[in-house]
């Protein structure tokens, strides 16, 4: 398996409090890799020092294949980043912007420019001073900075932030059609739903550490099973349910019974139980596993700085 991001126990300690606390990494090649993480949960530093923005305090980071930070001018070259809210200069247009940027790239850079901007939908924006965008603009622009040096890796902090439901839609869109062309797309995001409906593989990350790491429907299905219920007499049912040991826990959700079961039972059992003890069940079906429940097990808060 080709990989395009390795790290092995790689830490970034400030002072006694480690932002990021021995991650072990593997990206592969060719897809669109989600970091998740609350608040405070290191995202933003591990880009950082991915990136070589800040020294890692030790372990190991490979980009494209290349060490780093011994070789990541080699690996920068071939690497698009937008790290937190992309920032440009106000006063120049959104063209003059990327020409700046052209100017330090190869000399195939500049020809990219008008491309890039017809791939993020600003080309008629495009000659319009940058300090009249909108935030969802600026991450458009951030996007087409990036394009410039044909990148084989994309690493994007956040980059729904700012958008309404039809910008991160477009950015939804924009992101698969980036994997469709073979690049790898790296991108931390705290927005779960959206990370599960554009995501191939994830990462969740909490305290610095990366807790679990695979494909998004493996993640989100993983752990026990459950069931929705609707019932003639919830009461009794859940009396009916909470006798049976192999039932983990029961919870009540607008009117219908969120079931959890462990091992050994199965719908058809819980079904028998319920209609015996003279509940009429009207709805048994297995709930949809989501990468939201899944974080939520995981993670130890929603608050926090990062």
């Amino acid at each position: 398996m080709e990989t395009v991001i390795e790290t092995r126990a790689l830490t970034k300690r400030f002072g006694n409090r480690a932002a990021v606390d021995g991650v072990d990494l593997v990206v592969p090649a060719g897809v669109a890799f989600g970091f998740l993480g609350p608040n405070g949960a290191g995202k933003t530093t591990m880009i950082r020092t991915l990136l070589g923005l800040t020294r890692a305090s030790s372990g190991e980071v490979s980009l494209l294949g290349l060490p780093q930070p011994a070789q990541r001018r080699e690996a920068l070259a071939r690497v698009g980043a937008i790290v937190e809210e992309p920032r440009f200069h106000p006063h120049l247009t959104g063209r003059e912007n990327l020409k700046v940027v052209a100017a330090a790239r190869d000399a195939a850079a500049e020809g990219r420019i008008d491309e890039s901007l017809a791939r993020v939908g600003l080309t008629q924006r495009a000659n319009d001073r940058v300090k009249t965008y909108s935030l969802g603009m600026r991450q458009r622009l951030g996007i087409a900075r990036c394009l410039l040096a044909d990148p084989q890796l994309l690493i994007l902090d956040e980059p729904m932030n700012g958008l309404d439901p039809a910008g991160i839609l477009e950015m939804r869109h924009l992101i698969r059609a980036f994997v469709d062309e073979g690049r790898t797309v790296f991108l931390s995001s705290h927005l779960l739903d959206e990370v599960e409906k554009t995501c191939d593989t994830v990462a969740i990350v909490d305290r610095g550490r990366v807790i679990l790491q695979g494909a998004v429907s493996e993640i989100a299905a993983s752990g026990d099973p459950t069931l929705l219920l609707e019932v003639d007499d919830v009461p009794r049912a859940r009396n009916v349910l909470a006798a049976e040991p192999r039932i983990t826990k029961i919870e009540d959700e607008a009117g219908e019974l969120r079931v959890t079961l462990s091992d050994g039972i199965g719908p058809a059992e819980v079904n028998r139980a319920l209609v015996a003890a003279g509940v009429a069940v009207s709805r048994l079906e297995p709930a949809r596993a989501t990468l939201e429940e899944k974080f939520l097990a995981v993670t130890s808060r929603l608050e926090g700085n990062e």
